[in-house]
């Protein structure tokens, strides 16, 4: 018991999602006669529920995924297997089955806001006694509730999406040179702007103070909640989204080409124009972008700022491009050292 209570200590001092699946895992595989840990992600295709996996051991290194999961060759249909479909299909807490002689599978899913969001998977080689049942649920329990209150902390109480709080930390993960290195390599044919880059935008709704004077706030909050859900539904899984506060809002994308971050960035544009919002009609929004290959997050939500503010005072309603910006004269680059910005 001593092993399961250290563990569960170290779980709990984590302040980061992927360390704290990363440790109930190890507090899982340290139990006696487990063969085999793995988180799942859960995500939907097609309109039919699929899962890949998300964070396993491979060579006694914690391995996690960095593709989109909708592409992932590993990905599989939980309707080919049968006990994880039933347990999902009727709610239940876990869903027991034997893969074969000596592999005992035990699923656990991760609800959150009525939707499926992870798995995990625990297997070992001998039936799961109602004892060991009680330890692998209750460790369990301990990381869905501290889950949870890392969820509550990290998110806008009103959209749900990352917060301001978060943004730092998920840039320093998202520009990290180990992130760099899964880039794909351009070939010789492909031109700077085909390889692949990550960016960041900020996205303003155009006019929202109009939106607060003409309807009140309770519209405006509605209108936030309905671009956040637009939001979500024009990016990838593994993209950040956040809220910064007010209507401004910031976007991650990761491993895409220029030209892709020009399509991408407008069609999510284009999603907000087209959509009727109750009571206020059409909503628009501008969008500045940039690379964040070089310069701090400081910097980096500068420049974005800029083609965004440039957008925004001739004629609203456009994605803008920083370095574009900066080529055509109609901004200037900033010159900075370690210690001062100078403009």
């Amino acid at each position: 018991m001593k092993p399961i209570l250290q563990n569960l200590v170290e779980m709990t001092g984590h302040r980061d999602h992927l360390r704290l699946e990363v440790s109930v895992l190890s507090t899982l595989q340290s139990l006696s006669s487990i063969v085999q840990v793995r988180s799942l992600e859960v995500f939907t295709r097609d309109g039919e529920l699929f899962m890949r996996p998300r964070t396993w051991m491979d060579n006694g290194q914690w391995m996690s995924a960095e593709s989109e999961a909708a592409t992932d060759p590993q990905a599989q249909a939980i309707a080919q297997i049968p006990a994880l479909h039933e347990c999902i299909e009727s709610r239940a807490a876990h869903a027991i089955a034997m893969l074969g002689k000596g592999r005992h599978c035990m699923w656990l899913p991760v609800w959150m806001q009525d939707k499926v969001t992870t798995c995990l998977e625990v297997i070992q080689s001998r039936p799961f006694s109602s004892q060991k049942i009680d330890i692998i649920t209750s460790v369990f329990h301990v990381y869905k509730n501290y889950q949870s209150l890392l969820d509550y902390s990290e998110r806008d109480a009103l959209t749900g999406l990352f917060n301001r709080k978060t943004f730092d930390e998920q840039f320093s993960r998202f520009t990290s040179p180990e992130a760099s290195e899964r880039q794909p390599i351009p070939s010789d044919s492909e031109t700077i702007d085909d390889a692949a880059h990550q960016w960041l935008a900020v996205v303003d709704i155009d006019h929202f103070k109009q939106v607060n004077d003409r309807f009140g706030h309770l519209y405006g909050d509605e209108v936030l909640i309905l671009v956040a859900n637009i939001l979500r539904s024009s990016f990838r899984s593994h993209d950040r989204i956040f809220r910064f506060g007010g209507e401004e809002f910031v976007v991650l994308l990761r491993s895409t080409s220029l030209s892709t971050a020009h399509k991408v960035f407008n069609r999510f544009r284009k999603n907000v124009e087209d959509y009727y919002f109750p009571q206020v009609g059409q909503v628009t929004v501008s969008v500045g972008f940039v690379s964040t290959a070089n310069g701090s997050p400081v910097e980096i939500l500068g420049q974005a700022d800029q083609a965004l503010y440039f957008a925004k005072e001739n004629g609203r309603n456009q994605v803008r491009f920083y370095d574009d910006l900066v080529a055509e004269g109609h901004l200037q680059a900033k010159v900075s050292n370690d210690d001062v910005e100078l403009f």
